[in-house]
């Protein structure tokens, strides 16, 4: 049962959860669908994409990072930067409009999860990393990207 835990966080959590967990989450989903929407899909038109590409790439994540997320405290969605990133090499290799952007676009996403997928356990395993890591002062990105890797096992 460990490893399943391990695999599918939520089965630690969901038999505690309760209603008043469940009202909680539910403002918290209106409040984010009512941002989320809109920017999703000026996301995906800056990216060069078909605006309902963005609304895909923003729920498909947060559903899959309630089920297999290790964070309580996490912003999962499309971001202005990565929207750019991906017109510029993207465009490198396909027309924007094209089914070949839309499948380049794609093939570009996956790999990159891919990649960053791989890097997370190799630099838990480069850095000897196990155990809990101490709660640093301020808000530091590569201490949370570090923490919520497949290679952090809570003491």
């Amino acid at each position: 049962m460990k490893t399943l835990t391990s695999l599918f966080p939520i089965l630690s959590w969901a038999p505690a959860y309760t209603r008043t967990d469940a009202q909680s989450d539910l403002v918290a989903a209106a409040i984010v669908t009512i941002m989320l929407v809109p920017q999703s899909l000026a996301y995906a038109m800056l990216a060069g994409l078909p605006p309902q590409v963005g609304l895909y790439a923003s729920i498909l994540p947060l559903i899959a990072y309630a089920i297999f997320g290790t964070s309580r405290a996490l912003a999962v969605g499309p971001v202005a930067v990565a929207s750019l990133m991906t017109a510029a090499a993207v465009g490198q290799v396909a027309a924007p409009g094209s089914a070949e952007y839309l499948t380049a676009a794609i093939t570009l996403a996956f790999l990159s999860g891919l990649v960053l997928k791989l890097a997370g356990g190799n630099v838990c395993a480069a850095a000897g990393v196990s155990g809990q890591f101490p709660e640093p002062s301020g808000d530091l990105g590569l201490y949370h990207s570090l923490r919520d890797t497949d290679c952090h096992q809570p003491a």
